[in-house]
């Protein structure tokens, strides 16, 4: 949600009037996060109403990979989970080309994030993800998280020279781990499918009050995958779940979002037992992309890296005191 491409406002309006979504009447960009350009494109319709849509310019991912998460929103959207679902061109293509580069226009979510939740958000968190999981069973797409740990072996040897001995012996150690783990027939059997794989506080859209929130959306699915689903639901712990200074888990609202998860997907013997073990894998994904975005960052107009010491806290808190189900 960075802008690395300007767009001007003729060449977004001549995609939106091809798509047969409206007039172009504003465009705006969006700051917040690392991967991908972002922009509001507000509309007048055919009816003369307005409209607001988001505008994303693809910046890393290749054209053949968009099928997978564009149709995976499709598909979710149309199962009931509430998310933007992209808007096809008049030959049913999700994706389109802008600036010389793949773009998509998807869906506002009404709301806002919540970046303070409370029991009850993590509730809604947990319930929509099980229903997520369930709806993507039939999800007929496949390609693999990226960011998994492939991804992981090639990066840490990139970041290692930027690290303290004390966090590079921390990389080198978990990193060792979770290649055993992943080795092991119980995770290799684990339930998987198409996953978010990077469900923040701030990919998910409230309504309603804090008492009673109404979740209105899931969105950002350009870390989707197919990964077990424990690792998308310790990704959502990771962030959901924990004091934010220290990086220790919050019991009332990790057990308000285990319980929840549950009452919808109930985890298996293995996956309750694994659990621990995904979530000192999730803080590992996020401590190394951060790692990378901090010390090897791309030019980008209203671009802020995401501070990677943070991740590190949530690994080694992880580490020394692991989830208990």
């Amino acid at each position: 949600m960075a802008v690395y491409t300007e767009v001007a406002p003729a060449q977004a309006a001549a995609l939106l009037r091809a798509l047969g979504l409206g007039e172009l009447t504003a465009l705006a960009g969006i700051a917040g996060g690392i991967e991908n350009t972002n922009y509001f494109a507000d509309v007048r319709q055919a009816d003369g109403s307005m409209r607001r849509w988001v505008l994303t310019i693809f910046e890393r991912l290749l054209p053949q990979q968009l099928p997978f998460y564009l149709h995976l929103m499709r598909h979710l959207a149309a199962h009931g989970v509430p998310v933007p679902a992209p808007q096809p061109a008049p030959d049913g293509a999700l994706a389109h080309e802008l600036c010389g580069k793949p773009a998509a226009v998807v869906e506002f979510l009404e709301g806002a994030s919540e970046m303070n939740p409370a029991e009850q958000h993590c509730t809604a968190v947990g319930v929509m993800l099980a229903h997520a999981h369930l709806a993507a069973r039939d999800f007929v797409l496949q390609q693999p998280n990226l960011r998994a740990l492939p991804w992981w072996n090639e990066t840490a040897p990139v970041v290692l020279p930027h690290l303290t001995e004390d966090q590079a012996a921390l990389l080198r150690d978990e990193l060792a781990h979770q290649n055993t783990i992943a080795a092991t027939p119980a995770w290799q059997a684990l339930p998987r499918g198409a996953c978010h794989c990077d469900l923040f506080r701030n990919n998910v859209m409230f309504a309603g009050t804090r008492s009673a929130p109404l979740l209105t959306g899931f969105f950002d699915y350009y870390f989707a995958g197919v990964d077990t689903y424990i690792f998308d639901l310790a990704v959502a712990l990771n962030d959901w779940a924990i004091d934010w200074d220290s990086g220790a888990l919050h019991a009332g609202r990790c057990r308000a979002m285990l319980d929840a998860y549950q009452l919808v997907r109930p985890l298996s013997a293995d996956e309750k037992r694994l659990l621990p073990e995904a979530m000192r894998a999730g803080a590992l994904r996020f401590w190394l992309s951060r790692l990378w975005d901090w010390h090897l960052p791309r030019s980008a107009h209203l671009l802020t890296p995401h501070d990677p010491t943070h991740f590190e806290r949530v690994l080694r808190q992880r580490r020394a005191t692991p989830l208990a189900l």
